[in-house]
């Protein structure tokens, strides 16, 4: 079996830093080597010349994990940038128009195929997607996710109500459907399956109950679903489902949180909806630039950190506007900012990189440059562009770097990726 050894500067996780000058929470190699034999990182330490390997120099730039991406909608992927004043006016003015596209023969694959050439130009190596509710939608992804060899996870759409008619499944054609894709794609490959009902708005207490029955069935799919994004969604979903006592309590009531079980958003949770979420070890999905795009509302990490709710950090896709994890963490932190706390750089990049993979409880696996995991990485360069390259002379320190990269960096700063230790962003570029 071949080795390669990546050369270049060094940057993993330990642990979430709790401050910026947490220097145990993170392991640091200035002339660092990461040894990849079939796929999988072998070892990681200072770098020493070896004839017997395939070395790749990467310096000045910084290699770190892939970025990991816990939310977005790959079937949005051309409706990005859609004028709109709210999440309600967004989702029936172009969202279910666009996906209704995804009936039509050939869509899917031409659509999957762009997402990932996106993601892989900004150094996404993981991405946790929803599909539309056509299963062939969901073929595509996987289909494509299985030719790159991509740890992805995705899910059809249950929708059932509320909806055009040609994108409503039944509840018992949502459960058929939902059962036979995770027969089909889940541990297949690097692909994950997850079950989806898209929020309680669009699925009927049938379908809910479905969606239920899928989640004891198979313990071992993810759960994905919206909560608590926009004022007048909460509104409509409680008149849907007055028996429970807040918009968490539906998707408690259904048997539907756990620790695999992935919460867009998050914003406006009351005391109980948090303590739930902590107990249940179910995951708040903070989505900085749809947040904002939509004018959504101001994600409070603080409070849900100090009460123990499991975070993690996400673009999108298509309410959100870019992507890049960098733009999403320098979005972030304006939100963060405006809320009166301070994010930095070291927790900004621990949580698109080991903290997502925590959340997705697949530590060990993604999320590190360490033996043992994929070698899906990324490599950065800070000096990517003329404005990048000025403002790094004058940078002293690694903390001054990321933030550097965080705030001014795009998919220009995304020097190469590797996905099970093969270059995927020079495949793009034809080098």
């Amino acid at each position: 079996m071949s080795r390669t050894i990546l050369r270049g500067r060094v940057l993993s996780f330990l642990g979430e830093p709790q401050a910026i000058d947490d220097h145990g929470s993170y392991r640091y190699i200035e002339d660092g080597a990461v040894t990849i034999e079939g796929g999988i990182i072998t070892a990681v330490g200072d770098f020493v010349p070896d004839a017997t390997a395939e070395v790749i120099d990467h310096r000045p730039h910084l290699i770190l994990p892939g970025f990991i991406d816990m939310h977005l909608h790959y079937v949005q992927s051309q409706m990005i940038a859609s004028y709109a004043g709210s999440l309600l006016e967004w989702l029936n003015t172009y969202t279910f128009f666009e996906e209704q596209k995804f009936s039509q023969q050939g869509h899917a694959g031409a659509v999957a195929s762009a997402f990932y050439d996106e993601l892989i130009r900004n150094g996404t190596t993981t991405a946790v997607a929803y599909c539309s509710s056509h299963p062939h939608s969901v073929d595509a992804f996987f289909a494509e996710a299985q030719k790159r060899n991509m740890l992805m996870i995705g899910g059809k759409v249950m929708m059932d109500r509320n909806a055009p008619e040609a994108l409503c499944d039944t509840a018992q054609s949502g459960y058929d459907d939902t059962k036979a894709l995770i027969a089909r794609w889940h541990g297949k490959g690097r692909g994950l399956y997850a079950i989806s009902p898209r929020f309680a708005i669009t699925s009927t207490p049938g379908q809910m109950e479905a969606a239920q029955a899928l989640v004891a069935e198979h313990p071992e799919a993810y759960v994905q679903t919206h909560l608590s994004e926009n004022a007048a969604e909460i509104s409509r979903s409680m008149k849907l489902y007055p028996g429970s006592p807040d918009y968490t309590g539906i998707y408690e009531d259904y048997g539907l949180l756990g620790p695999k079980t992935l919460l867009g958003h998050c914003i406006h949770l009351n005391h109980r909806e948090t303590a739930v979420l902590t107990e249940t070890g179910s995951v708040a999905v903070f989505c900085p630039t749809s947040n904002l795009f939509l004018g959504s509302g101001l994600f409070d990490r603080e409070r849900l950190a100090k009460h123990g709710v499991r975070i993690g950090i996400a673009t999108d896709i298509g309410g959100g506007t870019s992507y890049s994890m960098l733009r999403t963490l320098d979005e972030g932190y304006k939100i963060l900012q405006l809320r009166g706390q301070r994010l930095n750089p070291f927790a900004s990049f621990y949580m698109a990189t080991l903290g997502n993979a925590r959340s997705l409880s697949l530590e060990g696996t993604i999320g590190a440059v360490a033996p043992g995991n994929a070698a899906d990485l990324v490599v950065l360069n800070a000096a990517a562009t003329p404005a990048m390259a000025l403002r790094m002379a004058t940078v002293t320190s690694l903390a001054e770097e990321l933030f550097l990269l965080q705030t001014l960096g795009d998919d220009r700063s995304v020097a190469e990726v590797y996905v099970s230790g093969a270059r995927a962003k020079s495949v793009l570029r034809g080098l």
